[in-house]
């Protein structure tokens, strides 16, 4: 019993690997994946098909080796744990601070329809067809791609979608509803006076 316990205690607590390195190894990995997604584009955050899913399901999978390396500990994953929840704040502390790192390492924003045109040169650079962008468009309420005045693609893989102003004809088709609304509110609460004399 006391050899089993002091097994679990070593497999628990024991680190296998110098603390040292249990810190970089995951600081490592941080940042070759913010290059990775940097150089790959915003498409893997966007998430538009199952095949970038799958991608960035099988990251973690794959890089966990590398991070923990041959070192199951307890210890060990909140030593690397730590490691990565300290380099994110700083990191984000850095950007925060110098907003011209920010997009270099995060990207800028990406304008996919301007004025209701669709830009197919920034759907090309950023491997989105315009079957994505349909979907895209579905996802946040709009019937249609033509409905859209503007779409931007941002950095951290969400679409910013603004539709198209009604035209004037329009504006005034809701002007005259508006009226008309207003107008038999008044007719419904004339005829409520007109019953409350009358009887």
């Amino acid at each position: 019993m006391h050899l089993f316990s002091n097994v679990l205690f070593d497999n628990m607590f024991v680190l296998k690997l110098p603390v040292l390195e249990k810190i970089i190894r995951p600081i490592l990995v941080y940042f070759a994946l913010i290059v990775l997604l940097r150089v790959f584009g915003k498409r893997e955050m966007a998430q538009l098909n199952p095949f970038d899913l799958v991608v960035l399901l099988s990251v973690s999978n794959t890089v966990q080796n590398a991070i923990i390396g041959d070192d199951n500990s307890l210890t060990g994953g909140l030593i690397g744990a730590m490691a990565l929840f300290a380099i994110n704040y700083l990191t984000v502390r850095f950007l925060f601070k110098h907003r011209n790192w920010h997009e270099a390492l995060g990207g800028s924003p990406t304008n996919l329809i301007e004025n209701g045109q669709v830009n197919h040169r920034a759907l090309a650079k950023e491997l989105i067809t315009e079957s994505d962008l349909t979907v895209v468009a579905h996802r946040q309420g709009f019937d249609d791609v033509e409905e859209i005045d503007k779409c931007i693609l941002e950095p951290g893989g969400t679409f910013f979608m603004q539709g198209k102003k009604p035209g004037s004809d329009d504006l005034q088709h809701a002007e005259l509803v508006a009226m008309i609304g207003e107008l038999k509110q008044q007719v419904d609460l004339l005829g409520i006076e007109v019953r409350k004399r009358v009887n």
